[in-house]
């Protein structure tokens, strides 16, 4: 593959980006654009082919990468991997459309668009909560429970202590399923229940619980679970 700067003009990356917008670009151009400059044999384009063709699931890598993997594929050193993964992490938070602090979500369907870039591609389970005022405002959201491959666990305490240092009124919560399938399982309907109780002694109302799959995701509220 020749090096960038071998290219005509026309067909080099920053030229393209610059005159065409980096939607016209590829996912190797512009992960090119992130590493700079190749090695000694091998330019930047060829090092992000390498990236994208090191798994089975090309960009998707990305999001679930860590700085230590990137940097064992060949040319990536830290330096390099770093900085790809900050430019994902910048993406997912966009991407959530977190613009602004006091967001109302008004639906599920709201919520779900927070959480589906984070979590969808995650491959442990992540119990998140979402902070409202009394106004139904966000006002944060936070991570209360990482699990492993095939569960999480929750503590109510852990739940409810974010809500209850930032005098939050109400809660939604939301985890993910690795598998990709949001349906529910008992243990979540079961779970639910438990932190509805405990919410309720607290004065803190939980409005929803969501479950996230690949592309997907189950209200619990929607079905009548909670």
């Amino acid at each position: 593959m020749p090096r960038i700067k071998e290219l005509p003009q026309s067909e080099r990356p920053r030229e393209r980006l610059i005159s065409l917008g980096a939607g016209a670009l590829s996912n190797q151009e512009l992960l090119s654009l992130l590493i700079g400059s190749g090695m000694k044999g091998e330019s930047a384009m060829s090092l992000a082919s390498r990236v994208l063709e090191s798994t089975d699931e090309g960009i998707v890598c990305i999001q679930t990468a860590s700085a230590e993997e990137l940097s064992q594929i060949g040319g990536i050193g830290k330096a390099i991997a770093c900085r790809i993964l900050a430019a994902a992490e910048l993406g997912k938070r966009m991407s959530t459309g977190l613009t602004s602090s006091r967001m109302r979500p008004m639906s599920p369907e709201d919520v779900a668009a927070l959480f589906m870039q984070e979590l969808r591609y995650a491959k442990n389970e992540i119990f998140k909560v979402l902070l409202l005022n009394v106004r139904g405002e966000m006002t944060g959201k936070e991570t209360v429970s990482l699990g492993n491959i095939s569960s999480s666990i929750v503590d109510a305490r852990e739940v409810f202590r974010p809500a209850v240092k930032r005098g939050a009124a109400s809660i939604v919560m939301v985890h993910n399923h690795p598998s990709g399938d949001p349906s529910p399982s008992p243990q979540d309907v079961e779970v639910t229940q438990a932190l509805i109780e405990a919410g309720g002694i607290l004065g803190i109302k939980v409005v929803d619980h969501l479950i996230i799959g690949d592309g997907c995701f189950v209200s619990l509220r929607q079905e009548e679970l909670m």
